[in-house]
């Protein structure tokens, strides 16, 4: 779809300011309840594995991985190959798969492409079935992985840790769980990540709703009906059901829920863009003409990172040929095109913006083509830039809007007023309702160390907690000076690749398998990061980001509300993803030859 009509900019840029303005808070990210601790704590059970009752585990491991998902089967894969054995997970969970173990949600799917998305799958033969796989293939895939690479053996789920102490005199770490385990492990690391803690609005009388509700990461098919594999959920063809939340959570599960509910109420504060997906099975002629070669995923991987960041060289080829990778070809081929003389900070802001404009002008002018009722495709339409919030790509969402049953309750930006007995109440209209479904998101811009549930005791006693009470320090996103043998599997002051997280999980677990591998070789005991080469990291992320820190800033400030602003106070999770200064390309090349050197600079090993 092309916009060919003259964009009125002026008139846009205040429409954007007029919505943030409706949706601004002064509580922020407080306007969200933890469900620890309170009536509705209940939601957190798991409701898909009873917990098995077992004794406490008092032994040893080489490994303790905190976590899993994809960064504990990613980095437990790479230590088994390294020839690691004892590696064990720890997981709140019932089995292997992370937030993929708690999205069961009808719908469910990566929205990042599977061949890129899903991790090790040239390692253990899996091709992905459609281009962006459902959540019961990623959750089989979790646990092939776990399967071939041994890591079920030591395993210990539904397993919470409440306690990482470093014990100098014996350079080990001791474990402690809620399960009264106390074991010790010589090294360990931390894959939590950022979406395992569910959350619910702070709406006034959330408890005192007598139908039934839950939240979407814990889906209640007994009470509706169906499976995660799409089945019907027939249960719910005479109820009367809502759904808070309209992000990314809510747009892949509102087509089912359109299609089986008597009659169902969408209560929106902002909508999302919803842009195409263009989902499709694979072809596996074409994969095994066209695709398949020994280091084809590496090979994807690297080519839907080098197109979708926005360096100026842009590869000749897309692979993926996603949302994602389109947005930022669009984006780079806009600013490349400026002369070089005009090639300052304001030119290319301008530019950015100009293309944004139009693409967000495609993506509203999308809802008129596919919404039948005009009061509600207007309500539809998302009114600020596009990465303001994650995008999001589906093909059905807007559709369902056109069910007969199917009701969009606008809130004007102000969110639900209150819950009741009986149901919903938006601007004093109260909505009587049979069940409550809160897609409401995980935590995100919490402390991580309140987030996980545990604190980390390092070298003299020192509280991890402490150690980052001024925001994160580590070298390469993985090491923590006074924390040895600690090891943390994510992006954060690495690649910082939000748009593609296993990604940076790849990188950084085969980092962490080459360390360990070299320090059992050489009979090391201990790895350590020296305060030096940790100081000269941040000085080189924060020398390296200052323009674009800056930049970044001046363009969240003016976003809708949302968790990449923290809901409109400016820190929160964009501002904190601090990232190499020439970006994600370049950090994984950086880290390649910083591992592949064997000389590990910056690290003490002992």
């Amino acid at each position: 779809m092309t916009v060919k009509n003259a964009i009125d900019k002026k008139a846009i840029r205040a429409r954007y300011a007029e919505e943030r303005e409706k949706r601004l808070r002064p509580e922020g990210n407080d306007q969200y309840l933890r469900l620890a601790g309170t009536g509705l704590s209940h939601y957190i059970e798991d409701p898909y594995m009873p917990r098995v009752e077992r004794d406490p585990v008092i032994d040893h491991v080489d490994v303790a991985l905190v976590g899993g998902g994809f960064a504990g089967l990613i980095t437990g894969a790479r230590l088994k190959e390294a020839g690691v054995q004892k590696v064990r997970i720890i997981d709140k969970t019932g089995d292997l798969g992370g937030n993929w173990y708690w999205n069961r949600y009808p719908g469910a799917q990566c929205d990042t492409a599977s061949f890129v998305y899903m991790p090790l799958l040239e390692e253990t033969g899996h091709v992905p079935t459609e281009k962006y796989a459902h959540a019961p293939e990623i959750l089989e895939h979790s646990r092939r992985i776990g399967e071939q690479f041994g890591l079920y053996e030591h395993a210990l789920f539904h397993t919470e840790v409440k306690d990482l102490e470093w014990d100098a005199d014996r350079s080990l770490w001791i474990v402690r769980t809620n399960r009264d385990d106390e074991f010790t492990a010589q090294y360990v690391t931390l894959g939590t990540g950022p979406l395992h803690v569910p959350k619910l609005p702070g709406l006034e009388g959330i408890d005192e709703f007598e139908g039934h509700s839950f939240h979407t990461s814990r889906w209640d098919y007994d009470y509706t009906g169906g499976d995660p594999s799409g089945a019907v959920m027939s249960k719910l063809a005479d109820k009367k059901v809502g759904i808070i939340g309209t992000g990314a959570t809510s747009v892949q599960c509102v087509p089912h829920l359109a299609k089986a509910c008597g009659e169902l109420y969408v209560f929106q504060r902002t909508p999302s863009s919803i842009d195409v997906r263009a989902n499709g099975p694979t072809d596996m002629d074409w994969f095994e003409r066209e695709v398949k070669e020994p280091g084809w995923q590496q090979k994807w991987l690297e080519n839907f990172t080098a197109n979708q960041t926005m360096g100026l060289r842009m590869p000749k080829e897309d692979l993926v040929q996603d949302g994602w990778t389109d947005l930022a070809r669009r984006i780079r081929g806009r600013i490349s095109s400026l002369p070089f003389y005009k090639m300052t900070p304001r030119n290319i802001m301008a530019a950015f913006e100009d293309l944004d404009h139009e693409k967000m002008t495609e993506i509203r002018a999308r809802v008129d083509t596919l919404v039948e009722d005009e009061e509600t495709a207007e309500s539809l339409k998302a009114w600020y830039r596009q990465l303001c919030k994650r995008p999001c790509f589906h093909d059905e969402y807007l559709q369902a809007y056109n069910e007969p049953g199917t009701t969009l309750v606008d809130t004007n930006g102000k969110g639900v007023e209150r819950i009741t007995n009986k149901g919903v109440v938006v601007a004093g209209n109260e909505y009587d309702l049979d069940c409550i479904i809160y897609a409401s998101g995980f935590e995100v811009n919490t402390d991580q160390m309140s987030r996980n549930g545990f604190d980390v005791t390092g070298v003299g006693g020192l509280k991890l907690s402490d150690c980052w009470s001024d925001g994160m320090r580590s070298l390469h996103g993985i090491h923590v000076h006074g924390f040895p043998n600690m090891f943390i599997v994510g992006g954060f002051q690495g690649a910082a690749l939000l748009s593609n997280v296993p990604h940076n999980f790849t990188e950084s677990g085969l980092t962490i398998a080459m360390m360990i591998r070299h320090a059992r070789e050489k009979g090391f005991k201990e790895i350590e990061v020296t305060r030096k080469a940790e100081d000269d990291w941040l000085k080189r992320l924060g020398r390296g980001n200052s323009r674009q820190r800056a930049m970044q800033s001046r363009l969240l400030e003016k976003c809708t509300p949302g968790y990449y602003n923290n809901e409109g106070q400016q820190g929160g999770l964009a501002s904190e993803v601090m990232g190499y200064p020439r970006g994600a390309v370049a950090f994984f090349k950086y880290l390649k030859k910083w591992r592949e050197s064997g000389k590990f600079k910056g690290l003490e090993f002992r």
